[in-house]
């Protein structure tokens, strides 16, 4: 006489109820990573408090939607709620993933569940279990707040890039007697809550480091890459490979944090601003040519080539200029080597050129070198407001957070050269540089006391007596 399906349905819950492990390995066919039998452990045995710092794609996605899963179906009522902080992070990323999982369940499992675009609900009780996906966001911090069930979970991811307003808000959430939070992440940041649980705090936390040298999921070619690319003692290999914060004492000028950060979160850009444009243009024939726009806290996907001479150059530059719906008010040109002779001729053109040499003195007294160490302090100060858009660029992460900075005896701030990088092993900052070349507007308001809509004919000139 076959088992009737209720009593079925009672002896499944019961076998894995507190054994989300077996659920994984039984029902989806998976061997978890050692870390992953440990962190679904932890959260089975009561663990209140998780935090698990890595490298790139050690299977943090994977193991946080296996556990969403399997909280939703053997845990009643229960509530869980999936974070990160931005939406393209959470839902293409981790509520994507969940999703997939969920495919991947025997159909009378699926059958139990009703995913919706940013919601899972268990049809026989929606409104008491259920797993919500919610983005982070510092101006609207309720994401984890006011969740409260006999059975909670709490999942943040990129747990770094969390503004710290939401985990304020989420307080009374975490705190819960039923509550487990679990923080996920690459450790962009050496600040903020997911900091402090591996740091201060981790005698209250149960935690993890995952390595990509150590991780299975993880091939020797990408270990490789980000050392030959970045080097194995600079920042971007500790968060990206090692799963280890950055250095404060790092003598890079801009952190990895501000640039990945940059690159993920959601910005909504302003259609009405003008445009100005920063144009690198190569000195050799290893370099690129680059064309930067940026409209007010956007940087648009950038345009780079290479074997140009100055007209081509210049007819790639016009064309664009041409075709822009919105034109840019003034395209600052790098006037070292060639880039004086791309410069004049787009102004006979009758494009809004200006030439920038950036080897010559800064535009105030602010402890810089030169104008190029300063439109690179003003670069940094633009990714500091943390209210930005870059776009999604491995060349512009790269050319970003790869110089250094020194102090001249006299106390200025000397940003490394393009021949000291490659001296390095390191290729030109093209990209980076263009970028920079963006803020040479604000150089030139500085200067002339003028809007920078106004005068640009003329190159900037500087007094170039104090430069050392």
């Amino acid at each position: 006489m076959a088992e009737a399906p209720e009593r079925l349905m009672q002896r499944w819950i019961a076998a894995y109820r507190d054994d989300p492990i077996s659920f994984v390995v039984n029902e989806f066919g998976i061997e978890p990573d050692p870390w992953q039998r440990d962190l679904m452990e932890a959260v089975a045995s009561g663990e209140r408090r998780i935090s698990v710092r890595s490298g790139h794609g050690v299977g943090k996605s994977a193991v946080a939607s296996w556990l969403c899963i399997w909280h939703i179906l053997f845990r009643f009522p229960q509530k869980t709620v999936v974070t990160a902080p931005t939406s393209s992070q959470l839902f293409d990323a981790l509520f994507a993933e969940i999703k997939g999982w969920i495919n991947k369940l025997q159909p009378a499992a699926q059958a139990l569940l009703d995913v919706k675009s940013e919601r899972v609900e268990l049809l026989a009780a929606p409104a008491e279990s259920f797993i919500a996906a919610k983005t982070s966001r510092a101006e609207t911090p309720e994401a984890l707040q006011g969740v409260h069930s006999e059975h909670v979970l709490l999942i943040g991811d990129e747990a770094s890039g969390i503004p710290e307003a939401v985990f304020e808000a989420a307080s009374g959430s975490m705190s819960g007697h039923t509550a487990s939070t679990i923080l996920l992440g690459n450790p962009t940041r050496g600040s903020g809550l997911f900091y402090d649980t591996h740091t201060k705090l981790a005698d209250r936390w149960w935690t993890r480091r995952v390595s990509c040298v150590d991780s299975p999921r993880v091939s020797d070619e990408y270990v490789e890459e980000q050392a030959e690319r970045y080097g194995e003692e600079s920042n971007v290999y500790r968060v990206r490979v090692l799963g280890e914060f950055p250095l404060r004492d790092d003598d890079t000028m801009i952190p990895v944090d501000l640039v990945q950060s940059a690159m993920d979160r959601d910005v909504v850009g302003n259609d009405a601003a003008s445009e100005v444009w920063g144009l690198d243009v190569a000195r050799f024939g290893s370099d690129a040519t680059v064309l930067c726009r940026r409209q007010a806290n956007v940087i648009f996907p950038m345009d780079a080539w290479r074997g140009l001479d100055t007209m081509q150059v210049v007819g790639q530059i016009k064309q664009r200029y041409d075709a822009a719906s919105v034109k840019p008010v003034e395209i600052l040109v790098d006037s070292i080597g060639i880039g004086a002779g791309v410069c004049d001729r787009l102004r006979e053109l009758g494009l809004p050129a200006r030439d920038i040499n950036v080897s010559e003195s800064p535009s105030m007294q602010n402890g810089y070198l030169n104008l190029r160490a300063e439109l690179w302090g003003s670069m940094k100060a633009f990714l500091e407001k943390r209210d930005c858009l870059l776009p999604k660029d491995e060349d512009l992460f790269s050319d970003l957070v790869t110089p250094r900075y020194v102090f001249t005896s006299n106390g200025k701030m000397k940003l490394e050269s393009k021949d000291e990088m490659k001296r390095r092993g390191f290729k030109s900052p093209d990209r980076g540089d263009a970028m920079a070349l963006t803020f040479g507007t604000e150089a030139s308001t500085a200067i002339y006391g003028t809007s920078y809509t106004k005068g640009w004919g003329q190159p900037l000139r500087r007094d170039v007596r104090g430069v050392v």
